[in-house]
């Protein structure tokens, strides 16, 4: 491959710090945890989601999702047993003393705060409501639980909390003295959903095949070596093997630098997070994604011999130097990609442009930055397992919020999302949303798998007697056990590498030293394995 196509030029690798910055598998839950209290009987339902259909003059609006209580009766699953029932705003609006209003069996919006929501439900039960729905304070849904000193708890109607923004609009109908209808049912959600099946195969597609083509690449790289060096001078025998110039190499230094540089930008998007900010995000993955789709297009066609030869030819470009005429070629087809994805990216289906264009920019990145020998690899992955713990859990005692969590959410800024991630819509999941896995995720565990394939191919390994495949499996399967975290843990985000770097890491260590040759690959890694004048032999040690 041309030395071009494998450069990282400033806006690709200032992608790639922001590319890290996002290392969880995170679900669309909207519903955080808010528990004040054990269960009791009475007070022991499941926290489930509530959806929340509206008619305005019998006419169907806007469609909210709220979340049930831990206590009062459950609601149905399907939407045709659900009646649409009309909604009454209460007076007082936080339903802490009876209303003075007559209610026949209407649903009572209420405001949060002042009493309990017990209290709140007992008041509008016995004042004649069919349910209550609750405003929230803030966007968010919190689980209403019971107070530690509520007992033999009895409430016998529905109690739903709504967001703050589809509270008020309710609130702003009712106060025009519109007729306002609503259905409170829980549809039920699969165990698993197909989206997070073809997420971790996408995710385990996307370092095999970056894995293959950096040792394909290393591979040729010794090959050429070793053909100069049988026809060079004693001189420049004494040269080390290289690869190719457009390779960036990782140290320790920059492997424990990653930790402090990505924090501190963590830190600045959660404090500076805006509309603004995610625009200039967008920008640069667009960018990043097209060199990608470019670096990985340019590879594919130069396989078929009438395109060989325009892969081969070079012509100077101002400010990006040797550009071949097949990389000319495609530019302006991924330069258009990347712009459609910028601006359709709020359509459903801009999912797809996303992947494609963040699939193409993690290959071309665990291609062009290798990870030397274990030693960084095992640096690198031990600073990102604590990057990702603690700005998943431990900020939340600093910041009172998960900080990785809102940032990757983009909380007041208007978007879904940043985009460095890849997500695939939930297909059979009755509240939509998306399952989501950050670039992180991929890349920073890539750069060692691909390391051991490089490690493997140079030293002459097996499949079986390499380190590859083990690798590999360990990965998927620290992947694996990450989407059951999710789901045993309610939805909440989980830190990937949390399970992912202990199971690829220590099988690694292990095998290694299992087979004795741990010192070697922690300090010298696949470089040293080539002899000159002896093509792909391990040397002597």
């Amino acid at each position: 491959m041309e030395a071009a196509a494998l450069k990282l030029n400033r806006t690709l690798l200032l992608a790639v710090v922001l590319i890290s910055l996002i290392s969880g598998v995170l679900s669309g839950d909207i519903v955080v945890h808010d528990d004040k209290s054990p269960t009791r009987p009475g007070c022991d339902n499941d926290f489930v989601l509530v959806n929340v259909p509206t008619w305005i003059d019998d006419k169907e609006e806007d469609e909210y999702v709220g979340v049930g209580a831990r206590f009062g009766p459950t609601l149905k699953s399907k939407e045709m047993d659900a009646h649409k029932t009309r909604v009454a705003l209460a007076d007082p609006t936080d339903c802490c003393t009876t209303p003075k209003n007559k209610l026949t069996g209407e649903i009572i919006l209420v405001q949060r705060g002042k009493c309990s929501f017990t209290t709140k439900a007992n008041v509008a039960e016995a004042a004649g409501a069919s349910a209550i729905l609750i405003i929230n304070n803030s966007t968010e849904l919190f689980k209403m639980v019971c107070e530690d000193d509520e007992h033999d708890i009895d409430i016998g109607i529905p109690v739903v909390m709504l967001p703050q923004d589809a509270g008020e609009s309710l609130r702003g109908s009712l106060q025009k003295t519109l007729n306002v209808s609503v259905q409170l049912y829980s549809p039920s959600r699969p165990p698993v959903d197909v989206a997070e099946v073809l997420l971790w195969l996408m995710a385990v597609g996307t370092i095999l095949c970056a894995s293959y083509w950096s040792a394909w690449t290393a591979r040729e790289s010794a090959i050429d070596q070793d053909k100069l060096l049988k026809d060079a001078s004693d001189e420049y025998l004494n040269t080390e093997p290289s690869y190719s110039s457009g390779v960036v190499e990782i140290t320790t230094t920059s492997a424990l630098a990653f930790v402090v540089v990505a924090s501190c930008f963590l830190v600045l998007l959660y404090k500076k997070m805006s509309y603004a900010f995610i625009e200039v995000l967008v920008v640069l993955f667009a960018i990043g994604g097209a060199e990608g789709l470019v670096t990985c297009l340019v590879t594919i066609l130069s396989c078929f011999r009438s395109l060989e030869q325009a892969a081969k030819t070079f012509i100077k470009i101002l400010f990006l130097g040797a550009v071949s005429y097949l990389a000319l070629f495609v530019s302006p087809l991924c330069v258009v990609c990347a712009i459609l994805w910028a601006a359709f990216r709020r359509h459903h289906f801009a999912w797809i442009g996303q992947d494609i264009l963040g699939v193409t920019l993690i290959i071309t990145v665990i291609q062009v930055i290798k990870v030397p020998n274990l030693k960084v690899g095992a640096v690198l992955l031990s600073c990102a397992f604590l990057y990702d713990i603690f700005w998943v859990f431990v900020s939340k005692w600093i910041f009172h919020k998960s900080v990785m969590i809102v940032v990757a959410r983009g909380d007041k800024s208007g978007e879904d999302g940043i985009p460095m991630l890849l997500k695939i819509p939930r297909m059979f999941d009755p509240w939509g949303g998306y399952s989501i896995i950050g670039f992180g995720d991929i890349i920073l565990p890539g750069l060692l798998v691909a390391f051991s394939l490089r490690y493997d191919w140079l030293s002459n390994k097996s499949l079986r007697e390499g380190y590859f495949l083990w690798t590999m499996i360990a990965y998927g399967l620290g992947l694996f056990i990450t989407y059951i975290a999710l789901n045993l843990m309610d939805g909440h985000g989980q830190p990937a590498l949390l399970y992912i770097v202990p199971f690829t890491l220590v099988t690694f260590i292990t095998l290694g030293t299992k087979r004795g040759e741990l010192s070697h690959l922690w300090t010298r890694g696949e470089l040293d394995r080539i002899c000159p004048h002896v093509q792909l032999q391990p040397c002597e040690e």
